[in-house]
């Protein structure tokens, strides 16, 4: 484990981030966007975040961040932004070689922001690789984004069609075992894993109720809980060119066009699945952004010499 990086007492006696690890073997489930989402409701929270990207061969959580700061700058909104690290694949011809160096970038990136901010959010590619292991092994909270289908489910394990009973675990579950086993061993301590419904159809089908009954039993078997997420929304892809979210000002000035109803239910998911996280959102990162609020109030109007000068 990188230097301590767990949720509990570092050698200095100080607590370390909360590592929020975003991982899922499959593509196209939603992970970055979910990752995103989570974020940038923590910095709306008054929290310190930190965000590293180890999938470099996609970069959609850098894409997305990027897209944010100019849309930012473009119209001035000054949207929050995370400290960012993107951790790109190294170029040695070995395999050892490459490892090293991703491992060296991966641990300037978590050395820097450790012990000075309240979360570190790490997307990771969809493959198994060394990084994704190491980050998986670090996870306080670990998120499973997961499109509603039986064949997204095969990701997770083998379920009976009939009685919906775990026949098989597969490569990422047992992956995954291993590195809370390992987090245990090192430190402790327990992580958190949720698995999240992702583009889940807004009908109550008979296959959503299916898949949600495979969900549960294999939650029961191998200690995971359960959320919704994302439904199948175009409003989610359209938010990513911007670097926008549903938890922003949703106004005319920030999406650039009138907000529509299905903002604001976009909003309503994610102000849910953030609920469901159970997130230790901390009292000083809340007086932080009430600080903040105030001291933007204040700035509406010109200040007073008593505002300055104390009697």
């Amino acid at each position: 484990m990188v230097n301590g990086v767990n949720g509990s007492m570092s050698a200095e006696g100080s607590k370390s981030a909360h590592v929020i690890v975003f991982g899922n073997e499959k593509g196209g489930t939603g992970k970055s966007t979910t990752c995103m989402h989570v974020l940038v409701s923590l910095l709306k929270s008054g929290q310190k975040v930190a965000s590293i990207d180890l999938d470099s061969r996609q970069g959609t959580l850098t894409n997305y961040i990027e897209n944010r700061e100019r849309w930012s700058e473009r119209t001035n909104l000054g949207l929050e932004l995370p400290r960012h690290f993107p951790v790109y694949r190294g170029r040695s011809e070995t395999v050892s070689g490459r490892e090293e160096s991703e491992f060296a970038s991966f641990a300037d990136a978590i050395g820097e922001v450790e012990q000075n901010y309240d979360f570190v959010v790490i997307d990771t590619p969809a493959s198994d690789s060394y990084l994704m292991r190491l980050a998986h092994s670090m996870a306080d909270t670990l998120v499973t984004p997961l499109n509603d289908s039986f064949v997204d489910l095969d990701v997770l394990a083998k379920i009976d069609p009939v009685s919906h009973e775990v026949t098989g675990l597969s490569h990422y579950t047992r992956m995954v075992r291993d590195a809370r086993r390992q987090r245990r061993l090192v430190d402790g301590g327990v992580t958190d894993w949720i698995v999240v419904r992702n583009r889940m159809s807004t009908l109550d089908s008979r296959n959503r109720h299916f898949v949600g009954e495979g969900l549960r039993a294999l939650g029961r078997q191998l200690g995971f809980r359960i959320s919704d997420g994302i439904a199948e929304r175009l409003i989610f892809r359209a938010f990513f060119p911007k670097g926008l979210t549903a938890i922003d000002i949703l106004d005319e000035a920030t999406l650039g066009s009138e907000p529509t109803l299905s903002h604001l239910t976009a909003r309503q998911e994610i102000r849910a699945l953030i609920t469901t996280l159970s997130l230790p959102v901390n009292e000083k990162a809340k007086l932080r952004r009430e600080a903040r609020k105030i001291w933007a109030r204040a700035n509406e109007k010109p200040l007073q010499l008593h505002d300055i000068f104390s009697e």
